[in-house]
């Protein structure tokens, strides 16, 4: 049995939340939704893009697949292709566009000073 986290909430645990959300509230993403947030829309998308699903008829099978660990997951509910398909639809999709901006830009900034040089001992052949 699983006595730690898993490796995807482990890897959302570091995407900033607070930040989204106030990308959600300024795009207003969330007026009328009862269960299916886009954080957790943010998170099913992901959990596609990890495991390589190639349609949105086969990333709801491997959410069906993994329904009994979605809280764990991070997930939420489980969520039925209607419903995911309805959201990928009526969302604004600059919520999402922001965050990917302001994660860039992170990312950007951490690695400033790097010049993606290899670390280690070079072999000279």
């Amino acid at each position: 049995m699983n006595q730690g986290k898993y490796v995807f909430s482990q890897l959302t645990g570091y995407l900033p939340q607070r930040v989204f959300d106030r990308f959600v509230k300024k795009h207003d993403g969330n007026r009328y939704v009862k269960h299916f947030t886009c954080w957790n829309q943010l998170l099913c998308m992901l959990f596609g893009q990890l495991t390589n699903r190639e349609s949105l008829r086969d990333l709801i099978v491997a959410l069906d697949a993994h329904s009994g660990k979605s809280y764990h997951l991070g997930l939420g509910k489980s969520v039925t292709r209607s419903n995911f398909a309805k959201a990928n639809e009526v969302r604004n999709s600059k919520i999402f566009e922001d965050f990917a901006y302001h994660l860039i830009a992170i990312a950007r900034e951490l690695h400033s000073s790097d010049d993606f040089k290899i670390k280690g001992k070079h072999l000279c052949l």
